[in-house]
């Protein structure tokens, strides 16, 4: 970081989700690198600590299963306790369970639904009611270029096409109360899920980006915390493509 310039999240307190590893370990990481402290939730609590330990801020590790309302509404009031406020919400954590829609099961439709987009709107609703009373906050949430469909992802598609929708309503109920509500849309990022994928579908995939290159943790950090700052102020429902000139 320059050192003619600021911190932009200096004294923010912020919430990642699956921040354990790959883009979400990017994000908190990236979130501390300017001046926030980051509550690093996942449902891999040793993971969590560990990015906590890296971040440094005060952030702390938290295990959390995000398909659970319950433990999504604790983190965030255990999080204004300790801290008195939540600023800023990434909605980050997400699973795959790929398969041709005509194979799919229902415990993988059910499971993607829970993690990917469940999630999503328990987070959101629980932040949102402390938000609106400060009338300050920033909610972003991580969807993907897959939501406008993706072979063998119907469970993750429909799961990143909600986020969507309910990013877009979330704006147009809290813009009034200065919660500013956006989504960013990665393409094929280099993480430890994509690295897991067939090679057809990684090929694939990185066919279509014109550098034909993945893109990092790093790239997606950037945007995020672009608009976790006040440098975003009038960005409100706004779905932001970190794809690398892939088509949609």
């Amino acid at each position: 970081m320059p050192a003619s310039r600021q911190p932009r999240l200096a004294n923010k307190i912020a919430i990642v989700t699956g921040a354990g590893r790959g883009i979400g370990e990017g994000i908190a990481r990236k979130l501390a690198e300017e001046g926030a402290t980051v509550v690093c939730a996942d449902l891999n609590g040793e993971s969590a600590a560990k990015v906590a330990a890296a971040c440094g801020n005060d952030s702390l590790g938290r295990p959390v299963n995000v398909a659970s309302a319950a433990e999504c509404e604790e983190l965030v009031s255990s999080t204004v306790e300790r801290f008195g406020c939540i600023d800023v919400l990434v909605n980050n954590a997400g699973i795959n369970r790929d398969a041709m829609l005509h194979k799919m099961t229902d415990e993988q439709w059910d499971e993607v639904i829970a993690v990917d987009l469940s999630s999503v709107f328990y987070l959101t609703r629980a932040a949102s009611r402390f938000m609106r009373a400060r009338k300050a906050g920033r909610i972003i949430n991580i969807t993907s270029v897959s939501a406008y469909g993706m072979v063998g992802q119907a469970n993750y598609a429909a799961a990143k096409a909600g986020v969507i929708g309910l990013t877009k309503t979330a704006a147009l109920e809290l813009a009034r109360y200065g919660v500013a509500v956006n989504a960013i849309a990665p393409g094929f990022i280099d993480t430890p899920m994509t690295q897991a994928v067939p090679a057809e579908t990684r090929e694939r995939a990185l066919a279509a980006v014109p550098s034909s290159l993945p893109g990092t943790p790093a790239d997606v950090a950037a945007v995020v915390a672009f608009l976790a700052s006040d440098e975003a102020n009038y960005v409100v429902g706004q779905v932001i493509n970190v794809a690398g000139g892939s088509p949609l």
